[in-house]
């Protein structure tokens, strides 16, 4: 690739990655409120522990109300503050009724919509209602909250960041995660296009992009056709090799005091790869996928590749 090109593409990663903030911080949140949606587990519980522990209130929401409330507890027994919601991030009306409450009894600095499924399988043993349920969690879920929030925190008049959760596969080609990874490029473009739009009214807006994490999400995933029985597999790899979800909440904290817009989270697992597919996608796209064939052979199961019927159940993070 010619330098004058490799230049351009660093100075695209750079804008994307390192803007100026809106003069919060990430480090000192005492006087500040958050909401975090996903909240019961995996990153958002993350998210809800460490902002509390930065010493924000935190609206814990979530759509299993056990875990919503033990998040709460564990934060209010530290000595800091929480309140728990059941919200389902698919219903806009849940979304507004929270975004009015919320900001009604004193407003809102910080806004994660982190609430998300997971899937896997070939698009040709993917069902339209996987589609449908994909788009309107992760997608929709994002959207419920900005629509909801957004004009709130324009009619506050004073400094706010929004965090969207969207993943490495909104920024790589991963073959069979094709539903997923739509959904996820959906929120990066979504992110950057609204960071645009907000921040000469001081309202930044970042996208959260983990790699592999060591949550929940893949053993609550649906899985389709071949990748069923690669589930077991998958999870134990996510497990004892994924990255701390702590790892991730410290950089969406990091995001908000420096006014990063993509958040490429743990970097060093996802920042090579995105750069060279913005440096040289073919070779991208050709390292990416020995990497999915090789993670394809390690979480194969016992019973082999060959497709399996059904899938497993969708359950948000």
């Amino acid at each position: 690739m010619p330098v004058a090109a490799a230049a351009v593409a660093l100075a695209g990663i750079r804008s994307r990655t390192a803007r100026a903030g809106t003069g919060l911080s990430g480090t000192d949140l005492h006087g500040r409120t958050a909401v975090v949606t996903g909240a019961g587990s995996g990153i958002g519980r993350s998210l809800a522990l460490l902002l509390a522990r930065r010493g924000a209130l935190v609206h814990v929401a979530d759509v299993d109300a056990g875990r919503a409330e033990a998040v709460t507890r564990q934060i209010v027994e530290a000595g800091a503050r929480a309140v728990a919601h059941t919200v389902d991030v698919c219903d806009a009306a849940a979304v507004d009724a929270l975004a009015e409450q919320v900001v009604g009894a004193g407003g809102v600095d910080l806004l994660f919509n982190n609430a998300g499924i997971g899937h896997a399988g070939a698009v040709a043993d993917t069902p339209l209602s996987d589609w449908q349920r994909l788009i309107d969690v992760n997608l929709m879920g994002v959207v419920h909250g900005i629509h909801a929030f957004v004009p709130r925190l324009l009619a506050q008049g004073r400094p706010a960041h929004i965090v969207n959760t969207a993943s490495v596969a909104g920024l790589l080609p991963v073959p069979g995660m094709v539903p997923y990874s739509t959904t996820k490029a959906a929120v990066i473009g979504l992110s950057e296009a609204l960071d645009a739009e907000l921040r000469p009214h001081r309202i930044r807006v970042s996208a959260l992009c983990p790699g592999v994490i060591a949550t929940d999400i893949v053993r609550t995933s649906t899985m389709r056709g071949a990748w069923q029985e690669r589930q077991a597999g998958a999870t134990e790899l996510y497990a004892t090799r994924g990255t701390s979800p702590d790892v991730v909440a410290r950089a969406a904290l990091d995001a908000v005091t420096h006014g990063q817009v993509v958040v490429p989270t743990p970097r060093h697992q996802v920042l090579p790869p995105w750069l060279l597919m913005r440096l040289y996608p073919p070779l991208a796209r050709a390292v990416n996928a020995t990497f999915v064939n090789r993670v394809r052979s390690v979480t194969a199961g016992a019973t082999g590749d060959a497709p399996g019927a059904g899938a497993q159940s969708v359950v948000k993070r």
